[in-house]
């Protein structure tokens, strides 16, 4: 049975990293809050179930020509540089930081969103 679990997590977030959306944003919270794995499991887990998503959508996304090449090389170098550096980084950070870490960059995350939305709804002719 926990397995079903595991598959409706891996399914929700692969619709959303499929969208462009995140998956882990929030992959990682269903697995660790509801499925008692660990913080750094639960980030494993989002690494390697976000290759084959990033496969398939970059594979969609090409077909349909939604690709813009132009400066896609310096994108790509700056990711794989901080990916790198995060991903020693965290080696050194426990679990339960980490887990409050990710927490609080996902409220953030959402206060910034949610003014962002005020402020362009405001912004806008009350004609629209």
């Amino acid at each position: 049975m926990d397995y079903l679990w595991f598959l409706i997590a891996g399914a929700v977030g692969g619709i959303l990293g499929g969208m462009g959306m995140g998956g882990g944003t929030l992959l990682i919270p269903i697995l660790t809050f509801f499925l008692d794995v660990t913080q750094k499991n639960a980030q494993a887990f989002n690494l390697i179930s976000f290759v084959p998503m990033a496969i398939i959508a970059l594979i969609l996304h090409a077909k349909n020509k939604l690709i813009a090449l132009k400066g896609m090389l310096p994108l790509i170098i700056s990711a794989v540089i901080s990916s790198l550096l995060g991903g020693f980084a965290v080696s050194f950070i426990e679990g339960d930081l980490q887990t409050k870490l990710f927490g609080g960059f996902l409220v953030l995350l959402a206060i910034v969103k949610f003014i962002l939305t005020v402020k362009n709804k405001s912004s806008k002719p009350a004609n629209e």
